[in-house]
């Protein structure tokens, strides 16, 4: 049986039989997943206003009041609906806080420098060989710039394959697509990340050559 599945599974047994109790546990088994997903997303300028952990402690409140009626018909995986618990409390947070729409949540990310440098290094052909922490800036500052480039639906499946470090199928449970489908999405959008890292390196070899 597929791992998450089975996860899923045993999760979904412990909630209905300690309810409560192995909510909390839960929350804890996946707090370092559902922290990296609200640090990835947390608009700069909440900062002094809320942090990731007060975004966790609300959404295991709102769990706690929808417990029963989840566990009366789990049409999502246990740590899918906590994700999408934590988005939606992380929505109200800039709502309360900045006045600002969904799609915001989607501008102001800000990628963790691992993440960035290991895609920039699998999608990137090895160029010169500058110092080390001149490298990772500059990856890292290329692959926010091409990521901002893409469309909306390709930005969003590169956060949640690299970014959050989803599997396939949860990938696809939390974009409401088949596993297919959602693996397909994911490819292209690499593919067009790929590219415009491309137009981004012939425009900046371009702009080199005029000024020399």
């Amino acid at each position: 049986m597929d791992q998450v599945v089975d996860d899923n599974k045993l999760w979904l047994e412990r909630l209905r039989r300690d309810g409560k109790e192995a909510l909390a546990a839960a929350m804890e088994h996946f707090r370092p997943r559902l922290m990296r997903m609200v640090e990835v997303r947390m608009d700069p300028r909440l900062a002094g206003r809320a942090d990731a952990s007060d975004v966790l402690q609300e959404t295991y409140l709102d769990a706690a009041r929808q417990i029963e009626s989840y566990l009366a018909e789990p049409r999502l995986p246990v740590f899918v609906w906590l994700r999408y618990l934590t988005w939606e409390r992380l929505m109200n947070f800039y709502r309360h806080n900045l006045g600002a729409l969904k799609r915001a949540v989607r501008r102001e990310v800000n990628l963790p420098d691992e993440s960035s440098i290991a895609l920039g290094n699998l999608l990137l052909a090895p160029g010169p060989s500058p110092s080390r922490e001149a490298r990772r800036t500059e990856l890292k500052e290329r692959i926010e710039k091409a990521l901002a480039a893409l469309p909306e639906r390709d930005q969003e499946v590169i956060l949640l394959r690299h970014f959050e470090e989803l599997s396939n199928k949860e990938t696809a449970a939390v974009l409401g697509l088949n596993e297919s489908t959602a693996t397909m999405r994911y490819g292209r959008a690499l593919v067009r990340l790929k590219d415009a890292l491309a137009e981004d390196s012939s425009a900046a070899g371009a702009s080199g050559d005029t000024r020399s």
